[in-house]
């Protein structure tokens, strides 16, 4: 099936009817030529961008493979975290590897063991604790228990052995079910603060 094409001498309103241009008005006429404008030049932009990221990571990667194999030189840190520096300090460029993790069945287990530890705990504190948790194990939008807020209760200094048991199975219950690399470009000022090159419209 063909994409359908507005007739000449027409377009199409945001309802899906055809409007004849003559009974369009030349103020809407001239909003609709400012928004095409500009999404075309966004979508070209975005499409170079791309291009870009997609680059720069093939010369972050070669870079680390022939150092590594030539000049035995190694670069960065864990799970592909890469850091370079221009030789007079002035840039460096971050490869940074961000993990996509979700928990899988065995965190509704930790979670009950988790409220075990409270109800058996005497009242005051725990009121608190409960709230801590009850904040941790929000699901959000997606659907989702944030991985990041529930490991921020392993931070609790408790010392009851069946918490600790609940904090070991929250660890074990977490999958990695994806990665997306970061590429993050400074420049040094005049005081010596790394700040980052802006590829972000809201932060130019």
């Amino acid at each position: 099936m063909t994409a359908q094409t507005t007739p000449t001498g027409f377009k199409t309103n945001a309802l899906g009817h055809l409007v004849p241009e003559s009974q369009i008005k030349e103020i809407d006429k001239l909003r609709d030529e400012v928004v095409l404008d500009i999404v075309a030049k966004a979508q070209a932009t975005q499409q170079a961008m791309a291009a870009f990221k997609n680059q720069a990571m093939v010369q972050v990667a070669d870079f680390v493979d022939l150092s590594a194999e030539e000049f035995d030189v190694k670069y960065g840190g864990t799970k592909g975290n890469v850091t370079l520096v221009s030789f007079d300090g002035k840039y460096k460029i971050i490869r940074s590897i961000g993990e996509h993790r979700v928990f899988d069945e065995r965190i509704q287990a930790a979670k009950a063991k988790i409220d075990e530890c409270i109800k058996r705990w005497s009242e005051g504190s725990s009121d608190q604790i409960k709230a801590l948790v009850e904040l941790a194990f929000r699901v959000n939008k997606q659907g989702h228990i944030d991985v990041n807020q529930v490991l921020s209760l392993r931070q609790l200094n408790i010392d009851d052995s069946d918490w600790l048991e609940a904090m070991d199975a929250i660890a074990d219950s977490i999958r990695v079910i994806g990665k997306t690399p970061y590429l993050r470009i400074y420049e040094r000022d005049s005081s010596g603060v790394y700040k980052q090159i802006a590829l972000d419209l809201a932060k130019l």
